[in-house]
C-alpha cells in the first residue's frame, strides 16, 4: 500500500485506545506456554505477538516467525527445552540476516542442541529440545537485551535455575527489569546485582491473571503528533500505569522538553501541547530506550530543533539498519543528518521539502515515525501496511485524529 499523506490538521481533543505492549505480551505468552494456568488480558494485536502465539500453539516441525525478532530470540530458548521435539525455526530474509550466535552459544553452553540450517551465526535454526542440565553461563551484554530475556524466561524450567554472568555494558536495562518483574509477579525468585542475574527454578503451577499495559512505543507517535501541533491540542491514550515496566515510558520526560505535558487520569494519559518554547538542541542517551529514536529525531526535524542521540548501537541489527534508513529518508526532506555506528546528529534542520516518497525498509517504525510530519507538509509512504507488525490500528487512529490520507 502506497499512502499519500496530505498536509493535515488534527482534532483538538481525541481519545485513542492502544492495545497491550508487544514486549510485555511476548514475554507473558512464553510464560503462559510454560505455566498453562496463567491468564493474560490486553494482549497486543501486533503481527509479532500473533506470530508468537501461533508458534507456541504449533505442532509443526517448521515454524516461520517472519519479521518477529523478539519471537525468534524467545522461541530459540523455548524450543531448546522441549524434550524430544525437533523444530526448524526460520523467518523472513531480513530475519536470516540478523545475528543470533551469542544466544545460541549461551544455550549450547547450558546443554542445548542447536544447529544452523544455513549460514553459521544466523537463522534458520534446527533445534532439538532436551533437558538442559547446566545452570551457569556468561553472555555479552551489549548486543541485545532480548538474548538475556530469552535465557531468563527459559530459566524457570531448569532444574537448578540459572546464574547469568553479563560481560560489558548492559544494553536496555529496563527490558531486563521488565522480564524479571513479570517473573516475580508469577512467583519466581530472581536477583540482579552488578553483572550477575539469578533465577531460581520454579516448578509450581501458576493460577494468576495478569493484564498487559498498553504499549509506550506506540504512544511515542502520538507524543510526536502533539509536539508538532498548536498549543492546547491534546490526546487521551489508554491503558497506562504510572509504575510502568516499559523503558519507553521515558517519553514523558523527553517530550516535556518538546512542549508536551503528560497527565495521568486513572488508567489514561493525557498528552497536551503546552508551550512553543523549545531547546536549541535535544541531547539524549537512548541506550535504555533505542526504539523511540526514530520518533524523536523526526519530531526534531518537524520542529526544526537540533538533536544528538547516542546509545543507538542496537539499531543497526533491527528490521533494517535504522541509522542508515533515517539518514536516507531525512535527506529527502532537505536536511542533512550525520550518523555513526551508535549515534545520530541532526544539525540545522530546514523547512520541510514537500512531496518526499519515504521508503519503509520492511520496518514498521519507519512508517509510523515519519507519519506525524503530515502536520507540517505532504508526502508519501511506501508499503505503509508494514505498521501491522506492532500497531495494526495505526492508520485508522490517525484518520480518527483528522489526518488526510489517500491509498494507491
Amino acid at each position: 500500500m502506497h499512502l499519500f499523506l496530505q498536509h493535515s490538521k488534527i482534532n483538538p481533543s481525541t481519545d485513542i485506545t492502544i492495545t497491550g505492549s508487544k514486549s510485555e505480551s511476548n514475554r507473558l505468552l512464553l510464560l503462559k506456554a510454560l505455566f498453562t494456568n496463567l491468564e493474560i488480558n490486553n494482549v497486543s494485536n501486533s503481527d509479532d505477538s500473533q506470530y508468537m502465539l501461533k508458534a507456541l500453539k504449533s505442532d509443526d516441525s517448521t515454524v516461520d516467525i517472519h519479521h518477529a525478532g523478539t519471537a525468534m530470540r524467545f522461541l530459540t530458548a523455548y524450543f531448546a527445552t522441549l524434550e524430544g521435539k525437533t523444530t526448524l525455526l526460520t523467518g523472513s530474509q531480513r530475519m536470516q540476516e540478523r545475528p543470533i550466535k551469542i544466544l545460541v552459544d549461551a544455550l549450547r553452553e547450558l546443554g542445548a542442541d542447536i544447529e544452523y540450517d544455513k549460514e553459521e551465526g544466523y537463522p534458520p535454526l534446527r533445534i532439538t529440545g532436551k533437558t538442559l542440565k547446566n545452570d551457569e553461563v556468561r553472555l555479552k551484554a551489549n548486543v541485545s537485551s532480548q538474548y538475556i530475556s530469552a535465557l531468563l524466561l527459559m530459566a524457570t524450567k531448569l532444574k537448578n535455575g540459572l546464574k547469568l554472568h553479563l560481560d560489558g555494558k548492559i544494553t536496555s536495562v529496563p527490558y531486563i527489569n521488565m522480564t524479571l518483574s513479570l517473573l516475580n509477579q508469577i512467583g519466581v525468585e530472581t536477583s540482579f546485582e552488578g553483572q550477575l542475574i539469578q533465577v531460581k527454578p520454579y516448578l509450581d503451577t501458576v493460577s494468576k491473571t495478569l493484564t498487559v499495559e498498553s504499549d509506550w512505543s506506540s504512544a511515542s507517535y502520538f507524543y510526536s503528533i502533539i509536539a508538532l501541533s498548536p498549543v492546547g491540542t491534546q490526546i487521551n491514550l489508554s491503558t497506562y500505569k504510572k509504575d510502568s515496566l516499559q523503558g519507553d515510558a521515558v517519553l514523558q520526560a523527553i517530550y516535556k522538553q518538546l512542549g508536551v505535558t503528560t497527565t495521568f487520569e486513572g488508567s489514561n494519559i493525557n498528552l497536551k501541547k503546552t508551550t512553543t518554547q523549545l531547546p536549541d538542541c535535544l541531547n539524549l542517551d537512548l541506550a535504555n530506550a533505542p526504539d523511540i529514536a526514530q520518533t524523536i529525531v523526526v519530531s526534531c526535524l518537524g520542529l526544526q530543533v537540533n538533536c544528538n542521540l547516542t546509545g543507538l548501537h542496537t539499531l543497526k541489527i533491527k528490521e533494517t539498519d535504522r541509522l542508515e534508513a533515517l539518514k536516507n529518508e531525512i535527506n529527502k526532506f532537505g536536511t542533512a543528518i550525520e550518523i555513526t555506528n551508535d549515534s545520530l546528529h541532526l544539525l540545522n534542520p530546514k523547512l520541510l521539502t514537500p512531496n518526499a516518497i519515504i521508503e519503509t525498509y520492511n520496518d514498521h517504525r519507519m512508517a509510523m515515525a515519519f507519519a506525524p510530519l503530515a502536520l507540517r507538509t505532504e508526502f508519501s509512504i511506501k508499503e505503509a501496511e508494514v505498521v501491522s507488525k506492532s500497531f495494526p490500528d495505526f492508520w485508522e487512529n490517525l484518520k480518527q485524529l483528522g489526518f488526510n490520507t489517500t491509498e494507491s
